[in-house]
């Protein structure tokens, strides 16, 4: 059992607005369109919808990175690619709204921006829902001259953070070389790299932490995770893959495992909130921000964990892609009865 200390959890808490963070990966934006319907087209049996507004929201690794800035007061710094298009802009506005310095980006011409627009309508009678999404994803990777000048923001940026997170929405940008250059660079300064992976997890080897979740660990070791068992064998096969320090493995309802290297047991951090859950989507980014920023302000892995799931528990409880604060992160553990919760180690 892990009888962890409350007061010390808090005072963890407290020290997220101190770490500078770097993110380097997938940057894109949600496009949320808007109307009320009218009626059935004419011309084909379609919806007609009445435009009523656009929300531009920060997406994929630049969710995350919004997920940072609104917990460390924008002490954020974004690396990724963007386009020489009409969105391009739309996303560097987007980064500097939040408060997130984005002197790192760098522009593609032959590329688009990742952008994945989600068209809703209403009705009188029913509430928002959403009719289609189209994606606008270039998952090529990018040239040698690209990568080249990606390197070299990444060998000026990573000397001026406290950590770096490698968010891979699996759209190209995190090319072999990007992340070598990545790990090289942070093990020469002394800096944490933690990274939030889909798949090929081999490719992050020598990162100090991953925050994979379960249907993607399983994919990763080539079994079902069924126990107690199988998910110690599988924590201990990933951190032998990867040669990382941590591993933070996300299991939905069934909350959280984390392992670390040299320990035959893990720590289980059961979920917060089962109740109010209205929208999961970007809570994993939630969740590597929190727990970056934990571990960058000193944290152990197993607080670390347990602040990435209280502040999952609150964004869980909006639609959309959600980020949360400090004073709602305090707020929340002084209204848990941690009695009621039993965290195994």
């Amino acid at each position: 059992m892990f009888g962890f200390d409350k007061d010390k959890l808090e005072g963890y808490i407290k020290k997220l607005n101190e770490p500078n963070i770097l993110i380097i990966g997938d940057m894109g934006i949600d496009e949320m369109v808007y109307g009320d319907t009218e009626r059935i087209s004419r011309e084909a049996p379609v919806l007609i919808l009445r435009h009523e507004n656009t929300k531009i929201i920060l997406g994929q690794a630049a969710n995350a990175a919004h997920n940072l800035a609104t917990i460390n007061g924008g002490k954020v710094s974004a690396l990724g690619l963007y386009g020489d298009d009409y969105y391009g802009p739309m996303l560097l506005d987007a980064f500097k709204e939040a408060g997130i310095n984005t002197e790192y980006m760098v522009k593609d011409n032959s590329r688009t921006t990742t952008v994945k627009s989600r068209i809703s309508g209403a009705s009188f009678h029913s509430v928002t829902q959403q009719i289609v999404r189209i994606d606008r994803v270039d998952s090529k990777a990018p040239s040698a001259e690209i990568e080249d000048k990606i390197i070299e923001n990444i060998e000026k940026a990573i000397p001026l953070h406290d950590a770096v997170i490698l968010s891979d929405y699996n759209i190209g940008m995190l090319t072999d070389r990007i992340i070598a250059a990545t790990i090289a660079t942070a093990k020469k300064y002394n800096k944490i790299v933690v990274a939030d992976v889909q798949k090929d997890m081999n490719r992050y080897k020598g990162v100090y932490a991953l925050t994979p979740n379960q249907p993607d660990s399983e994919k990763a070791v080539g079994y079902f995770i069924r126990d107690e068992k199988t998910l110690n064998s599988a924590g201990a096969d990933i951190l032998k893959l990867t040669d990382a320090k941590v591993l933070l493995l996300t299991r939905g309802g069934d909350g959280m495992a984390v392992f670390e290297k040299g320990k035959d047991i893990h720590t289980d951090v059961p979920v917060f909130n089962k109740t109010n859950v209205f929208d999961v989507t970007g809570a994993g980014d939630t969740v590597v921000a929190s727990f970056t920023l934990a571990l960058a302000s000193g944290a152990e892995p197993k607080y670390a964990a347990i602040i990435g799931n209280i502040a999952a528990s609150i964004v869980i409880r909006s639609f959309g892609c959600a980020t949360t604060t400090i004073d709602e992160m305090l707020k929340s553990l002084q209204k848990m009865n941690m009695d009621n919760y039993t965290i195994k180690i």
